[in-house]
């Protein structure tokens, strides 16, 4: 078992001719997912890397069965291939691009609320699930090995460096997914946590957050009221200064409101084992592995 994504997976790649859409495709099929398609306006009935190329999602469903979309456009058009997947009947959206204007996403998540869609991001990596052989995104694959520990990350950076972390120390990885870090994303911290809770496979689970928003103390009281796996997680950006942007465009402190020590405090309270270095996470929870074994 896995979260969102797993043998099962019909990979469509919306973007699949572009630069980084083409890169990246090629990736997740070397790596062993099932691209079945990819999406091109304009350029149907063509072939790329073997693939069949369509002018929408909906051909790409409709007569390759895919159930998963991942997108590779410019921000500009970003918005609206979300729209599209969604419309077209696929199970979940993959978001990666990055900088797409906050007004341009206020009306999609409800959107695919609505629709009943999951979407991952955007600007985020995606997903890799190593038990299955299954990327959808941009992962670096050589950091992974199968095993039970799911991570969910806002920083994608932050993601490879525990999914390293946790291999160097023997523990494998169920399922890994970076959410993103805009101001308006799909799938959050709650969420994710939510899926690993009821995932048989994950055993122990990581969040990584960063200053900015209450998602990290919203997922700490669910984490507190629903979860009974083992939760570890980790908050970046203790030292940065109000008002000013650190990296991410939801990375900022203002008002007092979302500081990296009232995360860590809501989930230290919720019982989660907080970490205070990123160089300490894997140790961390190889410490626990050893302790209950």
């Amino acid at each position: 078992m896995s979260i969102l994504i797993d043998s099962n997976t019909r990979l469509v790649v919306q973007g699949i001719t572009g630069k980084e859409g083409s890169f990246h495709a090629e990736q997740m099929i070397e790596y062993g997912t099932n691209v079945v398609a990819g999406v091109t306006p304009g350029k149907g009935g063509s072939t790329h890397l073997d693939r069949p190329v369509y002018n929408t999602v909906r051909d790409a469903v409709e007569k390759e069965g895919a159930n998963t979309s991942v997108i590779f456009v410019p921000p500009r058009f970003a918005a609206d291939a979300i729209l599209e997947a969604a419309d077209a009947g696929v199970q979940t959206v993959i978001c990666i691009t990055e900088g797409i204007p906050v007004q341009d996403m206020i009306p999609v998540k409800p959107y695919v609320q609505k629709k009943g869609v999951t979407l991952v991001g955007p600007n985020c990596p995606g997903l890799l699930t190593p038990g299955d052989s299954v990327k959808v995104g941009i992962m670096p694959t050589m950091i992974f090995t199968p095993g039970t520990v799911g991570v969910v990350s806002r920083s994608g950076t932050l993601t490879y460096e525990a999914v390293d972390q946790l291999t160097r120390a023997g523990l494998g990885q169920s399922t890994a997914i970076g959410i993103g870090g805009d101001p308006i994303i799909g799938t959050t911290h709650l969420d994710a946590i939510r899926m690993f809770e009821a995932d048989p496979l994950t055993e122990a689970i990581v969040m990584i957050g960063e200053i900015g928003g209450s998602a990290e103390e919203e997922a700490a009281q669910f984490v507190k009221d629903h979860v009974t796996k083992p939760v570890f997680g980790f908050i970046a950006g203790r030292t940065a200064p109000p008002g000013r942007r650190m990296g991410h465009a939801g990375a900022i402190v203002s008002g007092g409101a979302g500081t990296a020590e009232a995360k860590l405090e809501a989930m230290r309270a919720a019982g989660i084992t907080t970490v205070e270095s990123p160089a300490s996470i894997g140790e961390t929870v190889a410490d626990h592995f050893s302790a209950v074994a």
